[in-house]
Formats: structure tokens, sequence, C-alpha cells
């Protein structure tokens, strides 16, 4: 078992001191991929998969040491700065799995008291025993996923819960856990300008120190894809839902929620410490059916992992081999480039452009970038570092194809 951390959010939000152990590096995470719901959303394309008879936990568990201690050997002696269990949905996992997980991590890498440990949660699986025993086993994160405050979306959305489950949900996870986030979805079928500010703000009053909010995207093989193809599912056109993404910023920003990264938004000190080993290019295990990876193997170079799919295949695959790795591809330097600019120029911190010249031995574009600079798309953070501005974020991804180029 994990030691429970010694912080306290509303001293953390008055100060700005970082509840997240937060030291400005990339960090080395473990994420934690549970693969089973209780249904499929029409909107999801993550691996997820929904079971008539509840896997045996025990097996899966077992499972999860192995490659856990496959990965571990890889990479050899780290110390942990995050634990994220996604998914999926991850509160399905009984609390005797997490610990069994947690144990290994602990036992195979340096996992000091305190780092943030996640969990994603669904309202409808929200019970107050179970959550108090995440608590205990050292969860100090709850992510939960609403995506909507009214109930006809949540039911457009496919979600199993209710908003009266939802705000329960959000109410039990302030009680439990030092920190709580949930996540939004807007530019959805029929909202508003108005409805969604009405419904951002009635979310700001709910939350505790971190809100995920995402515009709703069409995903290739999911049923909202079908839907949309054939006309019977309409959502707000880009200059409504470019709109909403400006009104979100400045709402956010009011209320103490400021953007972070593209689509977070955080009280100070208070951001995801493990998604900011993302988007910093960190390194990161990735753990369970379908989970990536960006290991550095000891004596070698950037790898990236992936992993089996299917959860049972998966399960086979690591009893006898000891790892479900289907990817393990050494990174180019240019790939690990692209890459880093990829992900970094999403940061509201920015992207460090000293060590961007580490991979690559290059900076970005000089004419594109200075043109840019010129039209207000990106601005200097500092003498180091870039990043998009309001403006420029709905176009990022031409951004970072010019700068790449």
């Amino acid at each position: 078992m994990l030691a429970q951390p010694d912080t306290h959010l509303e001293f953390a939000k008055r100060s700005g001191v970082p509840i997240n152990n937060d030291d400005g590096t990339p960090g080395f995470g473990i994420y934690v991929h549970w693969p089973f719901c209780e249904a499929k959303c029409p909107y999801c394309d993550f691996n997820s998969h929904v079971r008539r008879r509840e896997p045996d936990q025990a097996e899966f568990a077992a499972a999860y040491v192995k490659e856990v201690e496959h990965f571990a050997a890889l990479t050899g002696h780290r110390e942990v700065t995050s634990i994220f269990f996604g998914g999926g949905t991850p509160s399905l996992m009984e609390p005797a799995t997490v610990d069994t997980i947690l144990n290994a991590i602990a036992q195979n890498w340096s996992a000091p008291s305190g780092i943030e440990i996640t969990m994603e949660a669904n309202p409808s699986s929200a019970e107050a025993t179970r959550f108090r025993d995440y608590r205990a086993l050292g969860v100090n994160r709850l992510s939960l996923g609403v995506q909507a405050l009214n109930d006809a979306d949540l039911k457009a959305l496919g979600r199993v819960h209710s908003v009266h489950e939802a705000l329960g949900a959000i109410k039990l996870a302030r009680e439990t856990f030092p920190r709580m986030s949930f996540d939004l979805i807007y530019a959805r079928s029929g909202q508003t300008l108005s409805s969604w500010e009405a419904e951002l703000r009635e979310a700001i009053g709910y939350a505790a120190d971190h809100l995920s909010l995402y515009q709703l995207t069409i995903e290739d093989n999911t049923p909202f894809k079908a839907l949309h193809k054939s006309g019977r599912l309409i959502i707000p056109d880009d200059d409504s839902a470019a709109d909403m993404f400006d009104l979100t910023q400045e709402v956010t920003e009011a209320l103490g929620l400021p953007a972070y990264e593209v689509s977070n938004h955080a009280a100070p000190g208070s951001q995801s410490r493990h998604n900011l080993t993302y988007w910093r290019y960190g390194y990161y295990v990735g753990i369970g059916p379908g989970a990536h990876g960006r290991i550095t193997p000891v004596g070698g170079e950037r790898t990236a992992t992936s992993t089996e799919k299917h959860p049972e295949k998966w399960r086979r695959t690591v009893m006898e081999k000891g790892h479900g790795a289907v990817e393990f591809s050494g990174l180019l330097i240019d790939d690990q480039w692209e890459e880093m600019l990829l992900m970094g120029m999403r940061l509201k911190e920015g992207l460090d452009l000293a060590r961007l010249e580490q991979f690559g031995r290059r900076t970005p574009h000089v004419e594109a970038m200075q043109h840019m600079l010129d039209i207000g798309v990106i601005e200097r953070v500092g003498n180091a570092r870039i990043r998009a501005t309001r403006a420029g974020v709905p176009v990022l991804n031409s951004i970072i194809a010019e700068l790449a180029a």
C-alpha cells in the first residue's frame, strides 16, 4: 500500500503551492489501462470492452503484475512521479486489484509517498465504500466522466448515469479525495453558446481544482460517425464550436480555472502531474490491454510501446511471455523532435525550445516561426519558449505543420 499524501487543497489553491509534486521536469509516469466498461459510448474510440460476465479480476491482476515486472526490468530503477488508472472504467476494479497493481509498482520502481495517483471513474460506479477503499490504498485524485449536466444530452451521449447521479458522485469525490476533476463535452448536438455558458458556470461551481473540457469530435469506427454521415446527428459548425472554445477560455480564466493545456483547466498548482508528463514529452510506461508508452530501455534509445488491445488475448499473452507488447519500436531522433513539438505546443507554459534542440539539434522553421509571431498566432514565453495564442489554438495543427516544415 502506498502512503497517503499530506495535502490540503484549500491552502494550496489560496497560496498557489503545487499539490501535484510538480517540480517542472518531464517526469516518469505509469499508465494502467483497465479496458472494461458497463456500456460502450457511441462517441468513444478508446480501447474499451463490455462483457456479459465480469472478468476474473484475480487473473487479470496477476497479468498486470507480470507486465509491471517486465517493463521495470527494461527501464531499470526509476522514481515514479505519477500513476494513472485509465480506461475503460477503472472504478469497476475491485480494491484488491488496485492494491495488487500499486504494490507491484512500488516494489519494482521507486514510488515515493504523496505522488499523484489518479483514477478515472464513472458516476454510475460511484460507491462510498469503494471510494474510501481506493483512498486508503493511496489514490489521491479522482477524475469523473460526467460529460454533460442535463439528462437529455447524457442519454444522447450514451451515458448510463443521470445528472442526479453525477452530482452525487462529485459530492462524494470531494468528500473522499484531496483532489478531484471531471470531464465535460461541448459542441454537442443542439447546444447553443448561451446554454454552454450556463452549463460551464454551473460546472465550475461544483469543481474542486480541475476540469477537462473537450469539444465533441466525430471519430472513425464509432456509431456517431455513421449517424453523422447519414445526417441523423448534427453538431455545431466549426465557427460555432470556435465560439464555444473562446467562451470556455474566458469563463474558466475569470473564475479561477485557467487553461494550462488546450482542453484542461486547473487552479494554480493543481494541474494533472501525469498529463504534464505526456505534454512535456517525459517517459511513461503503458501497462494493460491497448496501453501505449514511451520508455528508454537500459542502455537504449527512446522507444514507443503498445500492447495487445483484446483484453483476454492480452492476459493470455502476458501469462505466456511475461508481457503483452505488440509494438516495441525505437524512435528516430527526428520522430522524437516532431513528437515533442506536437505535445509541447499544447501547453500554456509553452514549448521548451532549448530542450527541443536536443532532439534533432534544430529549432522550428525560423521564417515560419517569425511569420506566426508577427500575425499573432504564437507568442514567446520568456526567452526560451513559444506557445500558441488564444487566436492560434483553433489552428494549432496548421501551426505545428508550419513549424515542422
